[in-house]
């Protein structure tokens, strides 16, 4: 038994085809173009209408704004993991210093 493996889209893809159906082409139409199931576009309008409107969304970001806010959480996150390192290691240095004052 072979496994399929769908192709991935990218973002920018994903966005242009949700840009000609914001524009008034149809959903079939812009599916059948690009080579894409039609409930599948119909998805990805639907998310880039819920991540304009600011809703939360679970998949993968398609607007460069969603995906530029997944960059920089990621980013902070890294930042407060690298604080809370460098918070321990003050405290183990203090207390070495300390203990050799001594």
């Amino acid at each position: 038994m072979t496994k399929t493996t769908r192709e991935r889209r990218s973002a920018e893809l994903k966005m242009e085809a949700v840009q000609m159906v914001l524009d008034g082409r149809s959903v079939k139409e812009v599916a059948v173009a690009l080579g894409t199931g039609i409930s599948t576009l119909g998805k990805w309008v639907r998310q880039v209408k819920d991540e304009q409107a600011g809703k939360p969304v679970l998949a993968k970001p398609i607007t460069e704004e969603q995906r530029e806010i997944m960059r920089l959480k990621k980013k902070i996150a890294e930042l407060q993991e690298e604080k809370e390192i460098l918070k321990k290691a003050t405290a183990l240095l203090m207390t070495d210093t300390l203990q050799r004052s001594r």
